[in-house]
């Protein structure tokens, strides 16, 4: 019994060997992304389709609304039962996302609080919660955006009900990094970006904009932001749509930050004229380990 975990920036290719592997190690496919969760999120977060799933069974994928905060917490509670489930069972599993503090709150010993802390700091000035909040790292935060103040507050806090050891893997398990290079990535991206808009983008936001809703996902993820910017009237259509390129492009520099200072990648260089070789380089890595 195989655990793989597949990870690397947004647009890369992890989706399409996750599939590759997971027929050819009659392996089944858990989402390590924290926007796929949601349902109706699915061209802004280049959701695997369903005819692209190849009868390979999925797991983690749309199984709450963006009207529900999705967590972290949750995320480890439920990937953690399936995990052992599958170990239970022998059977090959493969782990794909870029979403690097999902996975590590998965595979490492990540403890939290269950109840995470949503205060509204009534008795504090705004000015109060900012110098609160400098107590743990610079914010560029305005002082008078008082709600975005609460929200960075309590993400401190909870953050540090965090007690863990990070170098303490609670499964044996084998992590796939897909790279290339960045030139070539960011432009992968906006072409990308361009044919989300061609598939639907901006109806799908638009559907959920007019429904009114706001969750935590929205204001958050990538696509869904900007987009809500443009229906508010205060970007136009182009400038939406450059932003999202540009957020997208700021992401993939987080993550590759990420990825190579906080997990033990094995990383490959994607060959996007013949993928075969990125998959024969990924099997030979799995086999290795």
């Amino acid at each position: 019994m195989k655990i793989i975990v597949i990870v690397g920036p947004t647009g890369v290719g992890k989706t399409k060997l996750s599939i590759e592997l997971a027929k050819k190690m009659n392996a089944v496919i858990i989402n390590g992304d924290s926007m796929q969760v949601y349902k109706g999120l699915d061209i802004g977060t280049a959701k695997i389709k369903e005819n692209e799933k190849e009868g390979i069974e999925h797991y983690l994928f749309d199984i709450c609304t963006p009207l529900e905060d999705y967590n972290i917490y949750k995320y480890q509670q439920d990937g953690r039962c399936l995990l052992d489930k599958f170990i239970k069972e022998n059977r090959n599993v493969i782990i794909v996302g870029g979403s690097g503090l999902y996975l590590k709150s998965l595979l490492y010993d990540y403890k939290f609080q269950e109840e995470s802390i949503q205060d509204d700091y009534h008795d504090l000035t705004n000015e109060e919660i900012l110098s609160e909040i400098k107590k743990d790292h610079e914010t560029d935060i305005h002082v008078n955006n008082r709600k975005r103040l609460i929200r960075e507050l309590n993400k401190i806090k909870n953050g540090n009900n965090i007690k863990t050891d990070i170098y303490k893997k609670l499964y044996d398990f084998t992590i796939i990094g897909l790279t290339c290079p960045r030139d070539k990535l960011y432009e992968i991206v906006d072409k990308r970006v361009d044919l989300m808009v061609e598939e639907g983008l901006i109806e799908e936001v638009k559907n959920l904009y007019n429904q009114g809703i706001r969750s935590k996902a929205i204001e958050t993820g990538i696509g869904y932001k900007e987009l809500y910017a443009y229906f508010d009237n205060q970007v136009t259509l182009e400038e939406a749509i450059n932003n999202i390129k540009k957020n997208t492009r700021h992401f993939i520099k987080r993550q590759y930050t990420f990825f190579k200072h906080q997990m033990d990648v094995n990383w490959v260089n994607v060959n996007f004229q013949d993928f075969k070789e990125t998959i024969q380089e990924s099997l030979k890595i799995i086999h290795e380990d």
